[in-house]
């Protein structure tokens, strides 16, 4: 207990150092997943297909792919200020964008509100990028790494909820086009909290410094960077098939909306409480270690998930998931920036963001295809056979903690 308390301590001081970085990725992200709530809602009001609303919501993730690198090796070479400012001018412009559409002839709103959804998302992956260096840059042990990371991951858990509450509201006040305004002005706040970040100076490159395109995937030679990856491939993949399948399997189970968004809401309830403890106990947790045991107990879930047919046990379910995963970010970046050279962990983190948005992209058409073969209780098994599988290369990684 003696030795808990310091550590309780060091977690509350480096809390206070994160907050200007927790509270400029709430502000950039917040206004993405609002516009990413209210966009396709516009477009379902004007009579837009499903598909195309699933194509609209594909395009947040679109752009991300394409500027993550470009992001990275920003973040490398100038620090955090200057690829902050190139996200909230992204973000910014998108809002005005979906403020646009709403003033144009309604043939044009389609359009450019798909403009808008790629900008915006663009600019919140592009700050993430360059929030997530500078955080790893506060500590440089293991234990403050897991800290930084779960304190930080608080961040994108706030933001679902604020950002479509802040929308919703102005929506049913105002109307569309006030709402996309007021999201507007939420990237602009993440300067204001970037008045409170200290600046970096630039590392001089090394002579003969690859900058490459090519250089970047380079760092995919190293096999603990290769095995990082499919890690954080498989566990952000069971994320996207719960938040897929779990409306699906509850509708099937005859449940009402808002239960299956009760059981929505206990994971993500779940996820937020365990990232307030991984703080506390950092100093006794092994990243390999955390990482196989989440991918073992997210595939024992997955197996009994679709077993449980009332709303209480799927939401036990839905809770055991979200403390399972929850854990996973703060490991996967802790071991991140163990793996990388410093100089090079903004490319690193593109490379991860990279999977990621590709994989959230994709992975839906995949889930879509499976369910329609094996049913919703098949993606479950399927995903969690996975899942299950990864926890030995997730194991591997303890080597490096």
């Amino acid at each position: 207990m003696a030795e808990d308390a310091p550590a309780a301590q060091g977690a509350k001081a480096l809390a206070l150092r994160l907050l200007p970085l927790i509270g400029g990725q709430l502000c950039l992200h917040a206004a993405m997943t609002g516009l990413r709530m209210a966009a396709p809602l516009l477009a379902l009001h004007e009579g837009h297909s499903a598909a195309a609303v699933g194509g609209l919501l594909a395009l947040f993730a679109v752009a991300p792919i394409v500027l993550a690198l470009p992001a990275g090796r920003m973040a490398d070479r100038h620090g955090y200020h200057r690829p902050l400012r190139w996200a909230v001018a992204l973000a910014f412009g998108g809002a005005l964008l979906a403020v646009l559409a709403t003033l144009l002839p309604v043939g044009w709103h389609y359009a450019v509100l798909c403009a808008a959804a790629m900008l915006c998302g663009g600019g919140a992956n592009f700050g993430l990028i360059a929030i997530q260096r500078t955080a790893g840059r506060l500590v440089s042990d293991p234990t403050g790494l897991k800290r930084v990371f779960s304190w930080l991951g608080l961040a994108p858990a706030l933001s679902n909820v604020v950002g479509p509450v802040i929308a919703g509201v102005v929506i049913d006040a105002a109307g569309f086009g006030a709402a996309f305004a007021v999201l507007a002005l939420l990237p602009l706040a993440s300067l204001l909290w970037s008045r409170r970040v200290p600046r970096e100076v630039p590392a001089a490159a090394p002579a003969g410094a690859p900058r490459s395109h090519r250089a970047s995937w380079e760092l995919l030679t190293a096999p603990p960077m290769r095995r990082l990856l499919l890690v954080n491939w498989l566990l952000s993949s069971s994320w996207d098939v719960h938040s897929f399948v779990v409306p699906v399997l509850g509708h099937e189970r005859g449940l009402s909306a808002s239960a299956i968004g009760l059981i929505l809401g206990a994971f993500a309830l779940a996820v937020a409480g365990v990232r307030l403890v991984i703080p506390l106990l950092a100093h006794r947790l092994r990243e390999g270690a955390v990482l196989a045991g989440a991918m073992l107990l997210t595939a024992a879930v997955f197996a009994v998930y679709p077993l449980a047919h009332a709303a209480l046990a799927m939401g036990a379910c839905a809770v055991v998931l979200g403390l399972a995963l929850g854990t996973v970010q703060p490991m996967i970046m802790s071991t991140l920036h163990q793996i990388t050279p410093q100089a090079r962990h903004g490319e690193a983190i593109a490379l991860r963001s990279m999977t990621i948005n590709l994989s959230s992209a994709l992975m839906p058409l995949g889930f879509g295809m499976a369910g329609a073969a094996f049913g919703a209780a098949g993606v479950f098994w399927l995903m969690g056979a996975m899942v299950g599988a990864g926890a030995w290369p997730a194991r591997r990684l303890a080597a490096t903690g």
